[in-house]
């Protein structure tokens, strides 16, 4: 049955960081209320991101106990709480992103009889992911894929993953590729001696800073220098082993950056070094920002980089295999322009976030 009206609540598990789930939402939520829907977004905690909701003019709610461990008093109390948002906005549509979210979001909707679409970014039960979690998350996964009207996954991979756990069918789950803003194709950075490579990615144990710097310290005599985009908890870590290392001339760390792209333009070189992912913006905004991408070959980043035309992928932890792609990359520059060239014509036929808003309205309209 189709959904009656065009408002739509986004719900959100946090507030307090800045990941591709949140800029994925606030992409999202601008562009539906051009084409005419109201929207407004709830979250759990509060932080930078309700910074770019309130840029955006894009209307946020907190839902106190919504937050990303797992607490059964605590997600009872989230669930309540929002099922007292919803009786007040009776939206047409609950749309959730990230797992908890996702959990609380679809049971409080279930219970108002509101209809509710869930976006994956990543299964919470994927490779990489502690067996005790991914055993919980797929239970519930599997019991509320039976109530939830359509699941985005954001990759053709996770989307076969759903299909192989069950969790849904062809009809019910369907793949929305993540899009990004267009920008003006930058121009022809000039470059010089010295090779800038550049990773955007939280400090966190889902990303594998410790490989790529192992590779680099294999690198050591090319003409490099790492920019290291983010913050996290792991980040002094690896700030005390740089130090350690005697790299602090070589490598730089921004800290949280809310925009990238003038970041990305004076690099020449991206690497998205990771243990899993979804479908992950950063590699979107390099292919914009026009660089070759090397990443580890990891949930649906094959769908995005193209081996050997807009990238080179390697294997998860593989410090060998990273040596050699970014070694062939730093000693050619011909072959990192034509592979940026390439990215940033992919991105524009494929990846744009125009593209992602009107494929998620077709779902919402068809659920």
């Amino acid at each position: 049955m189709p959904i009656k009206g065009r408002s739509v609540l986004f719900v959100i598990t946090r507030g307090d960081s800045i990941g591709g789930a949140q800029i994925h939402v606030r992409d999202l939520a601008v562009g539906v209320r051009a084409r005419g829907w109201t929207v407004a977004v709830a979250v759990g905690t509060p932080g930078v991101f309700l910074d770019l909701l309130r840029d955006a003019r894009i209307e946020y709610l907190l839902v106190p106990g919504l937050a990303r461990s797992i607490d059964l008093w605590t997600d009872l109390k989230a669930i309540w709480e929002f099922r007292r948002l919803l009786r007040r906005r009776r939206p047409s549509l609950v749309a959730c992103h990230t797992a908890k979210a996702g959990f609380v979001g679809r049971v409080a909707a279930l219970l108002n009889g509101i209809p509710a679409q869930y976006t994956v970014h990543g299964w919470q039960f994927a490779e990489g992911i502690s067996a005790l979690q991914r055993a919980a998350v797929l239970l519930v996964e599997k019991f509320l894929g039976r109530f939830t009207r359509a699941i985005i996954t954001v990759s053709d991979f996770d989307r076969r993953l759903a299909f192989r756990h069950r969790i849904g069918g062809p009809r019910r789950i369907v793949t929305v590729h993540n899009g990004m803003p267009l920008l003006p194709a930058p121009e022809e950075f000039a470059g010089g001696a010295t090779i800038r490579i550049v990773m955007v990615a939280r400090f966190q144990p889902q990303k594998d800073h410790q490989t790529l710097l192992s590779a680099l310290e294999a690198l050591e005599d090319l003409p490099w220098k790492l920019l290291l985009v983010g913050d996290g908890p792991e980040l002094d870590r690896w700030k005390a082993w740089v130090d350690a290392r005697g790299w602090a001339a070589r490598v730089e760390f921004t800290g949280l950056v809310l925009d990238v792209a003038p970041r990305l333009i004076t690099a020449e070189i991206f690497v998205l070094a990771s243990r899993w992912e979804g479908f992950p913006m950063s590699i979107l905004e390099a292919m914009r920002a026009g660089l070759p991408v090397v990443a580890s070959n990891v949930g649906g980043v094959a769908e995005a980089v193209s081996e050997g035309r807009t990238g080179l992928l390697v294997p998860v932890g593989d410090v060998a295999a990273l040596v050699e792609a970014l070694g062939r990359l730093l000693a050619d520059r011909s072959l990192r322009r034509e592979m940026g060239r390439l990215g940033r014509e992919r991105f524009e036929a494929e990846f744009t976030v125009d593209r992602m808003i009107g494929h998620t309205e077709r779902v919402w309209m068809e659920m």
